[in-house]
């Protein structure tokens, strides 16, 4: 498929990037797997890599990439990760593949992060796509009326437990105008793990790739 190809493009171009001696955050997704097989390719130069979910883990340890552990690092140099939706403010929506809070706090504790998407992930306005939401279990009644109060339509992700133990709500019907706002309102919400909204840790670098090449946007 054509989709995958510039998938492909765009994590093989993050290559670029490291350095050696790096430590290296790993997102999840079909195009973070794109650059896990890049990063096999350098394996013996760099530090290791943290990844933010078992998938990747997994696919991290066949490759023979060393894997570490965040709380044993001192210096999380680069985050590479692909999005659900980018905005030109490299604002992003991220959680389709459940891992959004493990993806926030690596992100959050890296020096430079990096955001690898194909050309149709980039909207002028963020909500196109559901905004998920890590929900301890007992509040998902009570976090679902909090975001119709917002004017989302929340449904609930069934049979998806996170690795963290939690539900997933994904909420339909908005239109993201100002990210940061809604990002802390909802991580306000009791109940509420974390948001897939990324606009307090944007990305600093955005790999887009398309038809007619890579475009990176600082």
């Amino acid at each position: 498929m054509i989709i995958n190809k510039l998938k492909k493009k765009a994590g093989w171009a993050a290559l670029e990037y490291i350095q050696p001696g790096n430590v290296v955050g790993v997102g999840s997704g079909s195009t973070a797997a794109y650059f896990i097989d890049a990063l096999s390719s350098v394996k013996n130069y760099i530090k290791g890599a943290v990844s933010s979910s078992e998938m990747s883990s997994c696919k991290l340890k066949n490759l023979d990439v060393p894997l570490l552990d965040l709380n044993e690092v001192d210096v999380l140099d680069i985050y590479i990760d692909g999005a659900d939706e980018i905005n030109s403010k490299k604002y992003m929506i991220k959680g389709k593949g459940a891992a959004l809070t493990r993806e926030k706090i690596i992100a959050s504790a890296a020096k430079k992060f990096i955001c690898i998407v194909d050309s149709s992930k980039i909207v002028s306005v963020l909500g196109g796509v559901p905004l998920p939401i890590e929900v301890i279990p007992m509040a998902r009644t009570i976090v679902s009326k909090r975001i119709m109060d917002l004017g989302g339509i929340p449904k609930y992700r069934k049979n998806i437990i996170t690795e963290n133990g939690n539900i997933l709500l994904d909420v339909y019907n908005l239109t993201i105008f100002n990210a940061l706002s809604l990002e802390e309102e909802i991580n306000n919400i009791p109940g509420v793990v974390t948001v897939g909204l990324f606009a307090r840790r944007a990305a600093d670098i955005a790999i887009i790739s398309g038809h007619q090449g890579i475009k990176v946007i600082e």
